[in-house]
């Protein structure tokens, strides 16, 4: 297992967001986590990576408990994670955005930037050429010297990604890469998503466009409340008369109203 949480949990005061959820995600894995609205879903992500601290459980990364450890220790063993609100630098380029991404990968300090030393020139290299790299394979070159404010809603769901992928990471996180798009510009992102598989990324997404996440996933979790009340292919998950409960209500529920 690249990632699993046993018995994660996190509460908000008397709000149990995240209850004693069990989870799991294989090596080279696309999958989902759905649910209905305050359910959980980016509560989970938050503890995943790092944002919130558990109220309790493990979280185990590569086989290491990686529960205590903060953001940028997550970040540098692997994990990476885009957010439901495109957060991006808005009058900076596109480029320079991705680049950000990728100077955790450097060893440039204080004094290298004050004197611009040769570390520092080589850093900036390796960072440019990371980007690019990271630009093409997002579908985003021709967009490179925009800045972002200046950018189509999609694109800046790319580029959202592309910082993403510039961190070097083994698993991403997308929480609703698909939010505020349409139908063409869904199967866009959907495309870049089954990419990064084939490049050897495990991929876990939260995602509302229940179409999109039928098509990629090949594994589900169903969180309602906080709690895991389903899992399984999509076709279980589909199936499954909780899960049509949680999300349609039960015919009790229709006779009560």
């Amino acid at each position: 297992m690249l990632l699993s949480t046993v018995n994660l949990s996190k509460s908000f005061g008397g709000l149990m967001a995240v209850n004693s959820v069990d989870f799991s995600i294989k090596k080279g894995q696309i999958v989902a986590i759905i649910g209905p609205n305050g359910s959980g879903k980016t509560t989970f992500f938050n503890v995943v990576s790092g944002i919130h601290r558990p109220s309790a459980g493990k979280i185990f990364f590569n086989g290491e408990d990686i529960t205590g450890a903060p953001v940028y220790e997550r970040t540098l063993k692997g994990i990476a994670r885009t957010f439901q609100t495109t957060t991006l630098f808005s009058n900076a380029t596109v480029l320079d955005n991705v680049i950000v991404g990728h100077r955790l990968r450097t060893k440039t300090g204080f004094w290298d930037v004050l004197t611009r030393n040769r570390r520092f020139k080589e850093d900036e290299r390796k960072c440019r050429e990371k980007a690019l790299e990271v630009l093409e394979f997002a579908g985003l070159s021709n967009l490179a010297d925009r800045p972002v404010e200046n950018i189509p809603q999609e694109a800046r769901k790319r580029v959202a990604i592309a910082m993403a992928l510039a961190t070097d990471p083994q698993l991403v996180l997308l929480d609703e890469p698909a939010a505020g798009i349409n139908f063409d510009e869904t199967a866009g992102i959907t495309e870049l998503v089954r990419k990064m598989q084939k490049r050897g990324l495990t991929v876990c997404l939260i995602e509302h466009k229940m179409q999109m996440v039928m098509n990629l996933a090949e594994h589900i979790m169903v969180l309602n409340q906080g709690m895991k009340i389903a899992e399984g292919t999509p076709e279980e998950v589909a199936n499954n008369k909780v899960v049509i409960e949680a999300y349609l209500g039960s015919d009790d529920d229709a006779e009560d109203d």
